[in-house]
Formats: C-alpha cells, sequence, structure tokens
C-alpha cells in the first residue's frame, strides 16, 4: 500500500467517490489530491487534498492551508490508509511552505488522534471563516474548526504496521430478507396459490 499523487484520468473515480461519501467537492481540481493504492491489486483504497486559499496580504499571511475531503472506501477502513493520506498531505503542505494546516469537519475525533486540536472560528483566518459558515450549511453542519502545526502530526503506530498489510475486506452481507424486500405485504398477504376459482 503506498500514497501517491493522483491522475487527472482518476478525476471520474474522485467525483464519484466524493459524492457518494457527501464530501466537499468545492473547487475540485484532482491535481490537488493524492490517492492510496494498493501496490498487488492496484485498487485505490482512499483519497484527500489540501486547498490552498489565497488571502488579502493587508489580512495577514498570504496563503492559508486547509485539508479537505478525505475519504476511505468501505473494505478498506480501520487499517491506517486515512492516516497515511493525512500524513502524505501535511508533508505537501510543509513542503509548501506551510507552518499550520487548518481543517473544518465534524470528524475532529478521527484527525485529534494525530494531533490536529480544535480552535475556535474566531481564529480562523479570514478566509476559512466564511467557508467554515459555508461549509457548515451546505455540506457538513457538525463541521469545527481545526489546526494542526505541520511538525506535531504524530502516526499511530498501529495504523502504521496495519497499512503495510491492508487488505480490502468483504462487505458484510444482510442475509435477513423479508416479506418487505420482495415487495410483500405480510399483514395482507395469504401465501396461498389464488386460482380464482
Amino acid at each position: 500500500m503506498y500514497v501517491r499523487d493522483a491522475k487527472n484520468r482518476e478525476e471520474v473515480w474522485l467525483l464519484d467517490h466524493i459524492e457518494s461519501m457527501g464530501l466537499d467537492d468545492t473547487a475540485f481540481r484532482s491535481r490537488d489530491y493524492v490517492v492510496a493504492v494498493d501496490e498487488v491489486s492496484g485498487q485505490k483504497a482512499g483519497f484527500g487534498r489540501i486547498r490552498i486559499h489565497r488571502t488579502d496580504p493587508e489580512e495577514g499571511p498570504n496563503e492559508v492551508c486547509e485539508l479537505t475531503s478525505i475519504g476511505v472506501l468501505e473494505g478498506w477502513r480501520d487499517q491506517g490508509v486515512g492516516a497515511h493520506v493525512v500524513e502524505r498531505l501535511l508533508e505537501y503542505a510543509g513542503d509548501e511552505g506551510f507552518d499550520t494546516v487548518y481543517a473544518l469537519t465534524g470528524e475532529s475525533a478521527y484527525l485529534a488522534r494525530f494531533g490536529f486540536h480544535r480552535i475556535d472560528a474566531e481564529q480562523l483566518p479570514a478566509p476559512l471563516e466564511k467557508r467554515h459558515t459555508e461549509k457548515r450549511e451546505r455540506i457538513d453542519p457538525e463541521a469545527v474548526p481545526l489546526a494542526i502545526e505541520v511538525e506535531r502530526f504524530r502516526m499511530p503506530e498501529r495504523l502504521r504496521e496495519a497499512f503495510k498489510q491492508a487488505t480490502e475486506q468483504p462487505e458484510e452481507e444482510d442475509d435477513d430478507e423479508s416479506a418487505e424486500d420482495f415487495g410483500i405485504d405480510p399483514d395482507t398477504a395469504t401465501y396461498k396459490y389464488d386460482t380464482g376459482r
């Protein structure tokens, strides 16, 4: 398993999974994403992006970096895939000169495992204040602002080891079929043949 930059031809795949997971596709550009890939099967397991917001130089730092749209496919969860996507994105943010990266998400407990901490909305840089309001109204009503200093990222060792042996887990099938699944009303059905005679 490894994490690499997304390719242009993966745009449809990314958009399909972003939509099915209810993630944020605002200002979508496939080149901003990374993808976790199984090196044996070539299957894609997860993805995420950093989004850079330009600011008015008079309002503080000229650019702000946001971590967003982190998704892991169902059969690949709980194996360190998302953690490694976050790690790679923070490496890229550091390479771009960002000391602090922000996130606006309702999944704050997940990111807290890696060193993200909650901040007040008033502490957000100007472009993220508006984005936070829009995100809560449009996509994630539970979204709260988080921040991390890039060098403070920490990967739990369990997730680092799990990622090395990650394999797609089969989805659990629901074998409990009911009469309603077949369009039968159990209150009125007689379950006998009616010959009309």
